[in-house]
């Protein structure tokens, strides 16, 4: 039987009796009608999970006494980072939630020349936080320990000021001359930060920037994808080669 698994954010100890997020605890009551005794599976981010089971209620509140904490990991070898040209709505959405799934360490939203998305400096931070539940709730589905972060939307130029020297830097291109698969062999323990355009695709110049800065153009195979696509194929020929889908 699978155990229904929750974030927490904050710190987990053995033997507390902790209050769950309210919309979690909502879930947990109202809609998968568990009765207190349940067993729960609970985990932060900080490393590891752990066993817990559901208190009795108290008013509104829903509460669980942890258990024994396990110190397994789901995460992949291979330190990706997405940085994706910010896709209207449901699209924007899905790719948050299978790229979390396939393993990404972190996100960033780019606000690319071509994207149809416009946001001002609240919308940026809301839908940051809209994007962070859905990581949370893809992490609590597939079995990650450890939270795929989210970052807030920013230009092109904003987010090369976060690049390690040591990332290996990927954009696709129909004219790449290597395979990513064939470049993912050489990934070797650097982290990888691979640059996905909108639905209209990187602005000539944008491409250029990102030479400048030392990404290189791979080609995956003889279709152009959509934006929803494109990173996700990416990532699972990276964690094919490189990663953890072995």
């Amino acid at each position: 039987m699978r155990l229904t698994r929750i974030h927490v954010p904050g710190a987990l100890s053995e033997g507390d009796e902790i209050e769950l997020p309210a919309q979690a605890g909502e879930h947990l009551t109202r809609v998968l009608r568990l009765e207190p005794g349940a067993a729960l599976t609970l985990f932060n981010s900080a490393g590891g999970e752990y066993s817990a089971t559901l208190s009795p209620s108290a008013g509104k509140k829903v509460r669980a006494r942890v258990h024994k904490h396990e110190r397994v990991e789901r995460e992949s070898p291979l330190h990706v980072t997405l940085w994706q040209g910010v896709a209207r709505g449901e699209r924007m959405d899905l790719i948050v939630q299978k790229a979390t799934e396939l393993g990404v360490a972190r996100i960033v939203p780019v606000l690319a020349e071509r994207s149809v998305v416009k946001l001002d400096a609240k919308q940026r931070e809301r839908k940051r936080e809209h994007w962070q539940a859905i990581a949370i709730s893809a992490c609590e589905q597939c079995g990650r320990n450890r939270v795929a972060e989210v970052g807030e939307p920013v230009g092109l130029g904003d987010a090369m000021k976060s690049l390690s020297d040591a990332s290996f830097r990927c954009l696709l291109s129909a004219e790449g001359k290597e395979t990513l698969a064939a470049a993912a062999e050489s990934v070797g323990t650097r982290s990888v930060v691979l640059l996905i355009g909108p639905e209209g695709g990187l602005a000539d110049g944008e491409r250029q920037f990102a030479h400048a800065y030392g990404f290189k153009d791979f080609r995956m195979g003889p279709r152009v994808l959509r934006t929803e696509t494109a990173g996700l194929a990416a990532l699972a020929i990276l964690q094919t080669v490189a990663g953890d889908f072995r």
